[in-house]
């Protein structure tokens, strides 16, 4: 497909080398990750953290994921843990940001981390993303790149859709592979699951050998995703149906459902990881459909599955 954004870069050498510098002057960019494409910027600075925020639109008392390339500058600015290797020795680099506690002489600016005394971490597995985190000697504060509560942008077009010609550097890294955001693990006294993701409960007991909690509430902000509206493409959204009427966007899962006009079917063959990636895919494209209502067949609530539906819960309002 032809490219029609002028803002939209392929990655090669050159236009590494100018993000590089953009980086550095404390602009923002949009780059992909695995999970979902994120609004990057230096996170030592509050200068770009602030336009960060700006862009978004997003509330100060929501705080910025902090991305690393490896283990190094992370010493600098959290206490680390053993719970924390163990899992950073399994998961990482991959979808799933831990939230810690920050050291006091953390260069991280307060913003980012909405004057927490936390922060959230995470080491992206995307090769374009490590590459810039590789040379620079600063983390990438990078929430989703779309505006507050708005859907997550799974594409470099999307990021070019939600905010034009704002963004003045938006690297092409391909759809993103999993298409949801991180699962966020607070290690904070005992484990405690805020946001699930493709990495799930299931997955982190195993290798802790012992039970964690799964409290996704929205008493502490202490990371993106706990607002109760959130993920949302605006537009009323009816949780658990069997059937809708032709006027209505149905967003379907499985065979068991009859294609039509208005259904979208998140996967036919009834994989939860392809109906992730799908997500807001659909969401975009029934948006721009001007469906006046969304209807949502039951997504089973097992493995990412149960990632998906807080995503539809918080999209619908309903958390």
């Amino acid at each position: 497909m032809k490219n029609i954004y002028s803002n939209i870069l392929k990655f090669n050498k050159k236009n590494l080398s100018k993000t590089l510098k953009y980086l550095r002057r404390s602009n923002i960019v949009g780059l992909p990750t695995e999970t979902v494409y994120g609004l990057a910027g230096n996170a030592y600075s509050s200068k770009s953290v602030k336009k960060i925020y700006n862009l978004k639109k997003r509330p100060r008392i929501n705080p910025l994921i902090i991305h690393y390339y490896d283990l190094t500058k992370l010493y600098n600015d959290v206490e680390i843990n053993e719970t924390f290797l163990k899992l950073y020795k399994y998961f990482c680099p991959g979808p799933i940001t831990f939230i810690m506690k920050k050291k006091k002489s953390s260069k991280i600016s307060k913003l980012a981390c909405a004057n927490l005394k936390t922060v959230g971490v995470r080491f992206p597995n995307n090769k374009i993303t490590r590459k810039i985190l590789k040379r620079i000697d600063f983390p990438l504060a990078m929430p989703s790149a779309n505006k507050a509560n708005a859907v997550s942008p799974v594409t470099a077009s999307d990021v070019a859709d939600e905010f034009g010609k704002d963004i003045k550097i938006i690297i092409d890294g391909r759809k993103s592979k999993i298409g949801i955001e991180s699962t966020v693990l607070d290690l904070n006294k005992k484990p405690n699951i805020l946001r699930p993701g493709v990495i799930s409960r299931e997955k982190i007991e195993k290798i802790l050998k012992k039970r964690i909690m799964n409290s996704n509430i929205n008493k502490n902000i202490k990371s993106p995703g706990m607002f109760k509206k959130h993920y949302s493409p605006n537009i009323p959204m009816i949780l658990n149906k069997k059937k809708v009427s032709k006027n209505h966007a149905f967003i379907t899962f499985g065979k068991r459902y009859k294609k039509s006009i208005n259904t979208y079917n998140l996967s036919e063959n009834s994989n939860l990881y392809e109906a992730a990636r799908n997500l807001y895919k659909l969401f975009r494209k029934i948006k721009k459909m001007n469906y006046k209502k969304i209807y949502v067949a039951k997504i089973p609530n097992k493995g990412i599955g149960v990632a998906i539906n807080d995503r539809l819960k918080r999209a619908a309002g309903k958390k």
